[in-house]
Parts: structure tokens; C-alpha cells; sequence
């Protein structure tokens, strides 16, 4: 009985509520949005979350084993990557992280979806490489986070 009504909590968490982060001002979302070239031999990185479940989960994000920061539902974070190179992004799971690891191209953008998915006893996460057109499409109904201090240790 007791662990029925556990259940029945955790799944009700997963699917209300809402996690809150840091978020940059709006003039910095709306730069972000406007999709310019990265820097000189470095790719551009959205990575973004627009899940309906686990809104009230902040989930961390890391590249190449630095911090992005946490992420909530309709937030995206912006970074740039060396290009030519493969890059190693992960999120918190229940048990371990996920990883997508990805070989960028210098001048390009690449877009990650941030996913939520159900856990035995709370929601992990995922991540999938989004298309250009997909990515830019969802990313301007979102606003910008801060990057920031991630709640597990270094991947």
C-alpha cells in the first residue's frame, strides 16, 4: 500500500509542478535566437528542454565534462565547441548519465533535445540531436538560461 502511494506521488511530481533556474535577460534570449555564426573555428550548441512530463525536475547538463548548468522545461542553454573535434555531452538519468557524443563542424549550429524520461523512482533524462530547422523552431519559443552550477559531481 505504502509503496503504491509512492508510486502514485512520484508519477504526479513528474507530470506538475515546475523547476526554476537562473535565467539570462531577455535582450540575451533574444540575441541567442537570432542564430549568428559562432566564433571562428567553433560550432554553436543549443541545447534545449520543451518536454510536458518532469516539469517540476531540474536536470544537469554537461559538456565535455565542464557544467552547463541545470535545465527546466521551456529553457535552453548556448555554447560553442571547437570545431572538427567530437564533443561528449551528458544529463542526469536515474542511475548514471546519458551520453551523446558529437562531432561538430566549425561554422555550423547544432541543436540537442533535452528529454525527460520515466525512472523507477524519479524521471531521468536523455538527450537526441534535433534537425537545424526542428532546433531553431523550438528554440525561439524558449528562453535562455544561465549557466550555472550543475547538483551532481563532475562527469
Amino acid at each position: 500500500m505504502k509503496t503504491a502511494s509512492l508510486l502514485m506521488l512520484s508519477a504526479s511530481l513528474l507530470l506538475t509542478g515546475c523547476a526554476s533556474v537562473a535565467m539570462a535577460p531577455k535582450t540575451e534570449s533574444d540575441k541567442a535566437k537570432e542564430f549568428r555564426p559562432p566564433s571562428a573555428n567553433n560550432a554553436g550548441v543549443y541545447i534545449y528542454r520543451n518536454s510536458f512530463g518532469g516539469q517540476a525536475l531540474k536536470k544537469d547538463i554537461w559538456v565535455d565534462g565542464n557544467c552547463l548548468g541545470e535545465s527546466a522545461n521551456n529553457v535552453f542553454f548556448y555554447t560553442e565547441v571547437e570545431g572538427g573535434k567530437k564533443h561528449k555531452f551528458d544529463t542526469e538519468s536515474e542511475f548514471s548519465p546519458n551520453t551523446l557524443e558529437l562531432t561538430t563542424d566549425a561554422g555550423k549550429h547544432y541543436f540537442l533535445r533535452q528529454y525527460i524520461k520515466m525512472g523507477v523512482f524519479v524521471g531521468g533524462a536523455g538527450l537526441e540531436q534535433i534537425s537545424e530547422e526542428q532546433g531553431k523552431a523550438d528554440v525561439t519559443k524558449l528562453e535562455l538560461a544561465l549557466p550555472g552550477k550543475c547538483s551532481s559531481a563532475k562527469k
